[in-house]
């Protein structure tokens, strides 16, 4: 099954964005907000047997809750290419420490090293030919992030699978920080 290793932000942090939705981006397709997640890491289809030896391999990592804060919006590949509109974070070593400890566990299960670095944000669009000016506008305008901070106290693991209607994601377990 296709499965992730995910942060979820909490009920009130997807309220106090939700207004970004309603932003004029013509040919963004915004995701809703209870999709929303930070990937620690995408694995991509897991047999049933990995999938529960990850899953108790997952129990035993142990670190304390740490606190996440919002930085900035910014686009993936780049602006003239732009993909996916996403929500960044402030630098946060106990989130890199945190995924850190999982690719370890991944590896330890004999799943193949992550490739990719590491960049903890939020999808909050994904862009099909995207208004150039609305979309340059909706980055340059100023925000304040410095309130919307939240604290980590769990991760997730999920389960997804994609339908007509766009991926449906399926919480499988959470794991508490200490």
């Amino acid at each position: 099954m296709r499965s992730f290793i995910a942060i979820d932000p909490p009920a009130a942090l997807r309220e106090s964005l939700r207004p970004l939705l309603r932003e004029k981006i013509p040919g963004a397709h915004w995701v809703r907000p209870e999709q929303w997640h930070l990937t620690l890491r995408f694995l991509g289809e897991v047999d049933p047997e990995g999938f529960a030896a990850l899953r108790r391999s997952l129990q035993s990592l142990s670190q304390p809750s740490f606190k996440l804060t919002l930085k900035s919006t910014g686009v993936f590949p780049n602006l003239q290419r732009a993909r996916v509109l996403w929500l960044g974070f402030a630098a946060c070593s106990e989130l890199f420490a945190l995924q850190g400890r999982i690719e370890a566990a991944l590896a330890a299960l004999g799943f193949e090293a992550e490739t990719k670095a590491f960049f903890p944000h939020l999808t909050l669009a994904r862009l099909k030919y995207p208004a150039r000016k609305e979309l340059e506008i909706f980055l340059r305008t100023p925000r304040d992030w410095t309130s919307l901070d939240f604290p980590v106290e769990q991760f997730h693991l999920y389960s997804s699978r994609l339908s007509a209607a766009g991926a449906e994601h399926q919480k499988e377990a959470s794991y508490s920080l200490a």
